[in-house]
């Protein structure tokens, strides 16, 4: 099979397995987080919204090694990306739980395949002032973040264990 696609930090997982689906098994090397790409609803769903940038995110992995890994495996050369971002910001003052809303631990529903993006963008709209949502994840949740931010939201994760990364949202 013959392609065009770039691999970039900008493609979604979804289009690179279309374009080279034995690249599954590499992302899975580079971070077991990806196993759960064999789940098929998670790979419907996730995978359509998630970009390489996002996913270094999510396996903790580094957004340059992932790229070129990747772009080595189907014989794309590498590529300079520098500007990754350190993720060593100070927690917020409003990311506590005193004033916390809504609290959901979707640990269960992402292992089960059900995507907590509805549920999240739904209840933290419906905070006002100083009210927080604190979403649990066994991963950071880059693209949910994303859109959050994009919406004007106020976000902040942080890793309490490797299965479990707490993410503040303030309106």
């Amino acid at each position: 099979m013959t392609t065009n696609l770039l691999i970039t930090p900008d493609v979604k997982i979804y289009d690179l397995l279309k374009a080279y689906p034995q690249l599954e098994d590499k992302l899975i090397q580079i971070a077991p987080v990806f196993e759960k790409l064999k789940n098929p609803i998670l790979r419907k769903t996730i995978t359509k919204v998630t970009t390489l940038k996002q996913a270094s995110v999510v396996g903790r992995v580094s957004l340059s090694i992932l790229i070129n890994e990747l772009r080595s495996a189907v014989g794309q050369g590498n590529t300079e990306l520098g500007g990754e971002k350190s993720t060593g910001r100070k927690k917020p003052v409003w990311a506590s739980t005193e004033n916390i809303k809504y609290e959901y631990d979707a640990r269960e529903d992402l292992e089960s395949g059900v995507h907590p993006v509805n549920k999240v963008v739904k209840e933290s709209s419906e905070m006002s002032g100083n009210e927080v949502y604190l979403l649990v994840t066994p991963f950071t949740p880059a693209p949910l973040i994303d859109m959050l931010v994009s919406k004007g939201f106020e976000v902040y994760s942080e890793e309490e264990s490797p299965a479990k990364v707490c993410t503040y949202i303030k309106r």
